[in-house]
């Protein structure tokens, strides 16, 4: 390893990789120099040593420490290299804008998965794509590895996530209604929020970048219904902060009030429901969306946390925005969903560490 490759983080993920995209797009943008590694399964069990989860994408530091979960990550990076800040300074877009991220990169997950493995065409290409990059190692069959690939994949991110004939329609039409309304701003401006990239953009960015910008099914529906989505998140892979100037909109603008009509309707409901389950010690819980029924979906812990989170950078705020903030909440759906569920208490990270973790502690986080 050279002298700058020492100096420089490394990043292990995949090309292929949602939340991998989004980090490298945040890195890329603020010009922070990194190595990328591919995670191959040795990797990934090293990873689970050294972070108490093996998921992608991890970082270590050039000191020898790992990081993992983007969103804290880019908390971290932020407060290293303020400049340009990624998460706007005005508190009321800072707040909204970590509303958004957390939406869209935790309920297009699902949305996402279902394009890249429901779909023949679509599972066979990335299982290829998965066992050429991570998995040259493993011993044994091309073909056996990419049908366990699919299996595995298909069986745990989209089947076990609630996708059947009752919730395929919705599931799709959530990825469609987000095309339609990225479409309307990207039509006014470059970036969510203006001239430059804030944090709701990378949030947009994971689901869109690798997998619905690439993958053949969700990538046809992109380009013929969305071609100013294509172009943000081209436009966002090539951002540098060193050559791109310019200001943001002031407060929220009102073409954000679809999306977050999406958060009242949907997405905060289904916290909820994950967080009453989690309450109640399930491991499966069942929810009725937007009047669709998804069943025996996961318990996940880390979106009780998520819930948490959003609800401490709202008590976060000075008191104005705050105030502010709850006026654009109750108009669009999203004030009671928020504070629902009296005491999530998930127990996630309750000493503050993340995005370290030391490797004592597993978390649910892909």
């Amino acid at each position: 390893m050279s002298t700058s490759d020492a100096a420089r983080i490394t990043v292990y993920g995949s090309a292929i990789s949602y939340y991998t995209g989004k980090l490298e797009g945040y890195l890329r943008y603020k010009e922070i120099p990194y190595r990328f590694v591919a995670a191959s399964p040795k990797i990934l069990r090293r990873l689970a040593k050294e972070t108490g989860a093996g998921q992608m994408p991890a970082v270590e530091l050039p000191d020898g420490r790992f990081m993992t979960d983007t969103t804290p990550m880019i908390d971290w990076f932020e407060a290293r290299h303020p400049e340009p800040a990624v998460i706007p300074r005005d508190p009321l877009q800072g707040f909204v804008s970590r509303l958004l991220e957390d939406y869209a990169e935790e309920w297009l997950w699902r949305p996402a998965m279902h394009f890249r493995w429901s779909y023949r065409k679509d599972a066979l290409l990335l299982s290829r794509k998965i066992v050429d990059e991570l998995m040259d190692d493993v011993p044994l069959p091309g073909f056996l590895k990419r049908f366990a690939i699919r299996r595995r994949q298909g069986g745990f991110y989209v089947r076990r996530d609630g996708v059947n004939r009752e919730t395929w329609d919705h599931v799709e039409n959530s990825y469609f209604a987000t095309l339609d309304r990225l479409s309307r701003i990207f039509e006014n401006r470059p970036f969510l929020l203006g001239d430059l990239p804030t944090l709701a953009d990378f949030g947009f960015f994971a689901p869109m970048f690798r997998h619905f910008s690439q993958d053949p099914t969700a990538a046809d529906h992109m380009r013929s219904r969305a071609p100013a989505v294509y172009e943000w998140q081209a436009r966002l892979w090539n951002a540098r902060a060193s050559r791109i100037s310019g200001d943001l909109v002031d407060g929220v603008p009102e073409d954000w009030g679809p999306l977050l009509d999406d958060i009242g309707r949907a997405y905060l409901p289904y916290l909820c429901a994950n967080a009453e389950g989690w309450r109640a010690g399930q491991r499966r819980h069942d929810t009725e969306v937007e009047g669709v029924h998804y069943r025996d979906l996961p318990v996940s812990r880390y979106r009780v946390w998520c819930l948490e989170r959003l609800r401490h950078h709202f008590d976060a705020l000075p008191e104005g925005p705050r105030s502010a903030a709850r006026v654009l909440l109750e108009r669009h759906g999203c004030w009671e969903p928020l504070w629902r569920i009296e005491s999530p208490d998930s127990g996630y990270d309750p000493d503050g560490r993340v995005p370290f973790r030391g490797g004592k502690v597993h978390y649910d986080r892909r």
